[in-house]
C-alpha cells in the first residue's frame, strides 16, 4: 500500500515492529493538535496525573512518563513545537529500571490510552538534532504533544471527579446521619418496651446495612441507598411515635410523690458536673437575657420554703454567666431554629417546658452525633448546663444536615472560642432563623 504521507502514514505503515491499531492513530490525532497548542510542560503533567488512576495509567506508566518529561526542555512545549524523545531503549531502563519487556508494554498503555505517540524514523530508531537554541529540528522517538492537546480535557475531567467524590462524601455522611437515627429509634423502643412491628423494622434496617458498598461507588447507588435509609427512617420514627403515643395514654394519669425525686434526680447535672441545678420552672429561662437575674429568682420560687430557696451557689454562678450574656436566646429561639433537633428531641421527651428538659435530651441525643461523655462534660463544665446545652443542639442539628463532618471536634472548637471570649452562638441560631426565612 503506498503512502500518502503526513503524520499518519508512519501509524498505518509502522517500520514492522509495532502493530497498528486504532488507540494508536487517536493518539496520532492528539499529537498533531497538540502541536498547536502552548502548554506548559508542569501544567500539562499535573494534569494528567490528577486523572491518570481514572482512565487506566498504573504506576509504572507514570514512572516511564515522567522519565520522558525528565529528557524534554521547556522550548519543546511551545506552539509550533512537539516535545519528542529519542532517548534510547538502554537510557531508560536504566532511569526506570524496567526490563526491555516491561520498557515495551508501559509505553505501548500509554500510546493506547492517548498520552503520548510514536513517531517512527523509516527504520524504527530513535534519534533528533536541535539547532543552537535548544530547538528540535528533527526527531523520532515518543512524542508528548498529546498531554498538551488532553490538558483542558484532563482538567475537566478532574474538576468533575472531584465534584463526584465530593457528593459521595456528603450522601455518605446522610447515610450514617439516617442509619444512626434508625438505630437509636429501634433501640429506644426496645428498651422502652414499647409495642410495635420493631422485629420486621430491625430486619429492613440490617437488610439496608448488608448493601452498603465496602468500596467506593457510584454516587447514584448511594444516592438509592440514601433514599432507602430515609424511607425506612421514616417508617421507624412513624411505629415509634403511634407507641409512644399509645404507651402515654396508658401512663396519663398525675405524677406521684414517690416519682418526683427520681425526676429530679435525672435532671440534676451535677452528677457529671459541678455546675448548679437547672432550674424547672414554668416560664423559659433563656441563655442570655436583658432582665436581672433576681427577677427570674423571684418568679421561679416566690414562696418557697427556706429549704427549697435558692442558694449562694446559684447567686455566684448568675454573677459569672451575667458577663457572657448579649442578646436573648430562648428555649423556642433554639428549637425553631434546629428543626432536626427539635424533631427528636420532642419525639424522645414529649414537651419540653424549659431549660432543664432540653438539658436531659440533649444528654440523650449525644451519643448518636458520636460526641463522647468526656466531651460533653467538658462543655458543661466550661460554657455552664444551659450553653453547653444549646451548642450542642447546634452541632446535633448542623451534623444531620451535613454541615459538621466531626461533632465532637466542633463542640470542643466552641468550647476553646468561649475561653477565648469569641463564641457567639446567639448569631449561629439567629443566622440559621435567617436562612429558613430566605
Amino acid at each position: 500500500m503506498p503512502q500518502k504521507g503526513g503524520g499518519m502514514s508512519n501509524i498505518s505503515q509502522p517500520s514492522g515492529w509495532r502493530k497498528a491499531t486504532a488507540g494508536l492513530a487517536v493518539a496520532e490525532q492528539h499529537a498533531q493538535a497538540g502541536e498547536r497548542a502552548a502548554v506548559p510542560k508542569s501544567q500539562a503533567f499535573v494534569a494528567v496525573k490528577r486523572v491518570g488512576a481514572h482512565i487506566g495509567l498504573k504506576a509504572g506508566d507514570m514512572l516511564l512518563l515522567d522519565t520522558l518529561g525528565a529528557f524534554t526542555q521547556a522550548q519543546d512545549w511551545e506552539e509550533g513545537q512537539r516535545p519528542i524523545v529519542w532517548a534510547s531503549n538502554a537510557y531508560l531502563m536504566e532511569h526506570t529500571g524496567f526490563s526491555l519487556s516491561a520498557l515495551k508494554r508501559h509505553a505501548r498503555r500509554l500510546a493506547e490510552i492517548g498520552v503520548i505517540a510514536f513517531k517512527d524514523s523509516p527504520n524504527g530508531k530513535r534519534w533528533g538534532h536541535r539547532d543552537a537554541d535548544g530547538r528540535i529540528i528533527e526527531a523520532y522517538g515518543f512524542d508528548l504533544s498529546p498531554l498538551s492537546a488532553r490538558a483542558e480535557e484532563f482538567g475537566q475531567l478532574h474538576a468533575e471527579l472531584q465534584a463526584e467524590r465530593e457528593l459521595c462524601q456528603r450522601l455518605k455522611r446522610q447515610i450514617t446521619v439516617a442509619r444512626r437515627m434508625i438505630r437509636a429509634r429501634i433501640d429506644a423502643a426496645l428498651s422502652g418496651a414499647l409495642r410495635g412491628p420493631w422485629t420486621q423494622l430491625t430486619g429492613l434496617f440490617e437488610d439496608l446495612l448488608g448493601r452498603l458498598p465496602r468500596r467506593n461507588t457510584a454516587s447514584g447507588m448511594l444516592a438509592r441507598l440514601l433514599e432507602w435509609f430515609r424511607e425506612l427512617q421514616e417508617r421507624v420514627e412513624a411505629a415509634y411515635l403511634k407507641a409512644v403515643r399509645a404507651d402515654e395514654v396508658v401512663e396519663n394519669t398525675p405524677v406521684t410523690t414517690e416519682q418526683r425525686p427520681k425526676v429530679t434526680q435525672e435532671l440534676d447535672p451535677r452528677e457529671v458536673i459541678s455546675e448548679p441545678h437547672i432550674l424547672t420552672t414554668t416560664q423559659l429561662n433563656p441563655v442570655t437575657c436583658n432582665r436581672s437575674e433576681t427577677e427570674q429568682v423571684a418568679a421561679v420560687v416566690p414562696n418557697a420554703p427556706p429549704e427549697e430557696k435558692v442558694d449562694r451557689e446559684l447567686e455566684d454562678w448568675v454573677a459569672e454567666t451575667r458577663k457572657k450574656r448579649g442578646t436573648a436566646l430562648d428555649l423556642p429561639t433554639v428549637m425553631q431554629a434546629c428543626p432536626e433537633f427539635a424533631s427528636w428531641a420532642r419525639n424522645m421527651g414529649g414537651f419540653l417546658k424549659d431549660w432543664g428538659d432540653l438539658h436531659r435530651v440533649a444528654g440523650q441525643l449525644r451519643p448518636m452525633i458520636g460526641v463522647s461523655e468526656h466531651a460533653w462534660n467538658l462543655a458543661q463544665d466550661r460554657l455552664g448546663p444551659q450553653i453547653a446545652t444549646a451548642a450542642l443542639v447546634l452541632t446535633f442539628d448542623k451534623h444531620c444536615a451535613g454541615e459538621v463532618a466531626s461533632p465532637g471536634g466542633y463542640l470542643r472548637g466552641m468550647v476553646e472560642k468561649a475561653g477565648a471570649g469569641e463564641l457567639h452562638l446567639e448569631r449561629s441560631f439567629y443566622g440559621r432563623l435567617g436562612g429558613q426565612a430566605a
